[in-house]
């Protein structure tokens, strides 16, 4: 199991529309195909840095999740809406996995 962490740069005027983008992102994400852990919006500290976390079996399973979202309604439609609003100034993606934690050690 792969955990994808997104980092955002966000436009810290416009957080309202970081945060709708992140709830249309609770209904398409888990529809195509990954284990939302969840959008994470600024709250102290940083007003810029936002996160997505969701789980996802392996890289292939990814690619296969990626095409499926960008064939979804609500995922097309949610990254047309940041295109138009232009509050994501930058997007990373980090894939980790997990090596011991509150599953337990998984060596």
């Amino acid at each position: 199991m792969l955990t994808c962490i997104i980092r955002y740069h966000i436009d810290p005027t416009r957080r309202d529309a970081f945060e709708e983008y992140a709830r249309n992102w609770n209904t398409a994400i888990p529809r195509c195909g990954a284990d939302l852990i969840g959008y994470f919006a600024p709250h102290e500290g940083s007003a810029t840095r936002a996160y997505g976390i969701y789980n996802i079996p392996s890289l292939a399973a990814y690619e296969a999740y990626r095409a499926r979202l960008a064939d979804d309604p609500l995922g097309r439609e949610n990254y047309a809406f940041a295109c138009r609003e232009k509050f994501l100034l930058r997007e990373d993606r980090t894939f980790l996995k997990l090596v011991t934690g509150t599953e337990g050690d998984t060596a």
